[in-house]
Order: C-alpha cells, then sequence, then structure tokens
C-alpha cells in the first residue's frame, strides 16, 4: 500500500501558475462539454467587475487591489452578477461557513479564484461541527466551507480544510469546481446533491477526508448524491485515502459521466475511528435503499489499492457504461457490476482476488473476457500521483498500461 503521507498538494512553479489563470482556465470555462454542447462558462476568468479579498484587508475598504477586503463573507455579500473574487495568498479561518445563495447567468457568472495563482486556504476548523459528536447530525445551511445553493458559480484553484465538508452544493446548476484541494475534512470533500444539472468537476484533488460522527462510513472525496439532474460531469479528479469511498453516487438518479480519473487508497481506518464503517471503494456507481437505475459513464479511469472494490455498481441495476478502465490490487474485486445492466467493454483488471462480477451484464474484449496474464508496463504510481502538469492535468505515464501494447485498459 502507499504510504498516506508519501502524496502532499501538487504546486506547479509560481510562473507556470500564472499562466494557467490567465489563458488555461479562461480557455477551459469557454470551451465545450464531453458531449460537443457548450460549456456554461463563457469568457475570460475576469472579464466583470472584480473584488479584492487578503488576509491583511478590511472589510471597511472597498474591495479594490490596493484597498481589499477581509473576508470573502464580504466579497460574497457585495457582488453582482460577473464578479470575480481574488482571493490574495494566505489562510483564511472564518467562524461562521460561507453561505452562496444568489444565482448568476450563463453570460455572467461569479467566480471565486486565488489571485494569479497565489496560494490560498479557506480553514474551516473554526465552523462548528468540527467534528460533529458521534450520530450527531449538521444543520443543512452549515455544511460545508463554502455552502452553495446557487447557479452559475466558478470556483477556481483554492485549498479548502478542516471543514464539515468543504464544498456542499445543494440544489445548484451549471457551476464549475476546477483545480481545487479539498483535504482533511470532517464530511466529504466535495458533495453535490439535490436538484443539481451540468455541474463540471474537473482537476479536483482531495484526500484526507473522514467523518467521526459516522465511524468513517460517509466521507468520500467526491460525492455526487441523492438527487438528480442531467448533464454532470467529473473530469481529471484524483481522490484518495478517504475514510469511505473514494466516488459515491448514492442515489443520484440522472446519469454521471467521469472521465480521465483515479482513485487509491481509500476505506482504510487511518484516524483510529472506533467501530470503523468506512465501506472502501473507488468509484461507487449508485446504490440507495430502493436500489433505482441510473446510467452512470465511466471512461478512462483507474482504481487502485482500495480497501474493497475498484468499481462496483453497489446494486444499481442501471445501464452502467465502463470503457477502457483499469482495477489494480483492490482488496476483494476490480468490477462489481453484478447487479446492473451494464456494458463493459475494454476494461483491465489485474491482482485483484476477484477480476469482475459481470452478472448479466454485457462483457466484450475486457481482460477476463480474453483471458492469459496481463503483465504492466509500470506499477510505479509516482508520476500519476505527484505533482500536476503546469496546466492542472494529471501526468502521463506507462502507469498499469499492458505491457503488451495491447489497447485495454486506462491510458493516463
Amino acid at each position: 500500500m502507499l504510504d498516506p503521507h508519501a502524496a502532499h498538494r501538487p504546486v506547479p512553479v509560481a510562473v507556470l501558475r500564472i499562466l494557467v489563470v490567465l489563458t488555461t482556465v479562461a480557455a477551459a470555462l469557454g470551451g465545450t462539454a464531453t458531449d460537443g454542447s457548450a460549456a456554461p462558462f463563457p469568457g475570460a476568468l475576469t472579464a466583470g467587475p472584480e473584488l479584492f479579498v487578503a488576509p491583511t484587508g478590511d472589510d471597511a475598504n472597498p474591495g479594490s487591489i490596493d484597498q481589499p477586503l477581509s473576508s470573502l463573507h464580504r466579497a460574497v455579500e457585495l457582488a453582482t452578477p460577473g464578479t470575480t473574487i481574488q482571493l490574495r495568498a494566505g489562510t483564511y479561518a472564518p467562524g461562521t461557513n460561507i453561505r452562496i445563495m444568489k444565482d448568476g447567468t450563463a453570460a455572467q457568472p461569479y467566480t471565486i479564484t486565488a489571485y494569479r495563482g497565489e496560494q490560498v486556504l479557506l480553514d474551516g476548523e473554526n465552523l462548528p461541527h468540527t467534528p460533529a459528536p458521534v450520530d450527531g447530525s449538521i444543520p443543512n445551511l452549515e455544511r460545508g466551507v463554502l455552502h452553495i445553493e446557487a447557479d452559475f458559480w466558478r470556483i477556481v484553484d483554492i485549498e479548502i480544510a478542516n471543514g464539515p465538508y468543504a464544498i456542499f452544493c445543494r440544489d445548484c446548476n451549471n457551476n464549475l469546481f476546477d483545480r481545487l484541494v479539498t483535504r482533511d475534512n470532517y464530511e466529504s470533500g466535495l458533495q453535490i446533491q439535490g436538484a443539481a444539472s451540468n455541474n463540471q468537476v474537473i482537476n479536483l484533488d482531495s484526500y484526507g477526508n473522514r467523518d467521526p460522527r459516522k465511524n468513517g462510513e460517509s466521507a468520500d472525496g467526491l460525492a455526487i448524491k441523492e438527487g438528480s439532474g442531467a448533464g454532470n460531469l467529473v473530469r481529471g479528479v484524483r481522490l484518495w485515502n478517504n475514510s469511505d469511498d473514494g466516488f459515491d453516487a448514492w442515489e443520484f438518479l440522472s446519469p454521471i459521466t467521469i472521465e480521465d480519473s483515479v482513485a487509491w487508497g481509500n476505506g482504510f481506518n487511518r484516524w483510529n475511528l472506533p467501530d470503523y464503517t468506512g465501506d472502501g471503494n473507488g468509484w461507487k456507481l449508485g446504490g440507495g435503499d430502493e436500489d433505482l437505475p441510473a446510467g452512470h459513464v465511466v471512461r478512462n479511469s483507474i482504481a487502485f489499492d482500495n480497501a474493497v472494490g475498484g468499481f462496483i455498481d453497489n446494486a444499481n441495476p442501471g445501464r452502467l457504461v465502463l470503457d477502457r478502465n483499469t482495477a489494480w490490487r483492490n482488496g476483494r474485486v476490480g468490477f462489481d457490476l453484478a447487479d446492473a445492466d451494464a456494458e463493459l467493454t475494454r476494461n483491465l483488471a489485474v491482482q485483484n482476488p476477484t477480476p469482475a462480477l459481470t452478472g448479466t451484464s454485457t462483457s466484450t474484449g475486457n481482460s477476463w473476457d480474453l483471458g492469459g496474464d496481463w503483465p504492466l508496463a509500470s506499477t510505479d504510481p509516482s508520476r500519476i500521483t505527484g505533482p500536476r502538469t503546469a496546466d492542472g492535468e494529471i501526468p502521463s505515464s506507462d502507469f498499469l498500461r499492458p505491457a503488451n501494447g495491447a489497447d485495454i485498459g486506462a491510458r493516463l
């Protein structure tokens, strides 16, 4: 298993980070979605008015770069559609969470970002429920360092830690979460639920999240759960060392698309929580009290060294699609799609006690269909788990690619 402390937040060099903010993000926000439709974030990152916030600022200031505000609370209050809130370097430790309850528009979205790639940490340790008591509950509005019930917001290039969730997004649509780090929170790093559509989670790193109040059962790296809504996209995320699962789509009844992503090391009790109940899957693709169907899609993604499963349907009977994914060295099973009506093509399972459980799913061209041994070009995860590239992507490597060059499994 990997050392849980071996991977740290990727920090590209300062000049490259500045270029990323000024060019790459702006291009991404004006790009197209996976299905070819227009992405909901046109225009440059700073196309509208700007407000500046700094740890040394004052909320009586006008919020200019020379006279910044001191709190994100005040900046959110003052912002109008199209405003970009620029956070200057430093740690912000609010005593109450930041509640985002007003909508932008497709033409004038709101943005919260680090100024020119400076290092910004929103530290939620001073908030209530850090942690909540065992079997306790967290009131809806107190969930998240950022609590979002709004549309057309862009949260870009900041780190959020030690909160009762880092970001909790309920009944929220057309939002972008780009190049965030959500770590060491007392619930899931980023959770989207309720009536939620057309949200994009891009190049997220979410790790070390745990929930003492449920003995590890609920804290995932990324959760899109308990709701419905079309067009939600997950791309380029890394989810590791979370107490429950890397990704959880429990009771989310509309298709979610997942691409080019990795989940590892989830489901181990790294915090000595009593009566530990973490599930330990890389990608949990549904499930629920009624096990209603949802046709999630997972392409070109990896699950390795998770406590239990790599990719599991969790009793979701829906039309799941899994194409060119890789499961390696998970604790019990690589691909568990025994309950789904799934389509499995060109997936690779190596060194899992059980390669795949497919039930009545369609299984074509996968490693277990083809048989034989599958030596790997590399089992060294250091590049894929190390610093991201200058544009925020997961570095490319031969990690877990078939040594024979077969067109099967993920290519990251």
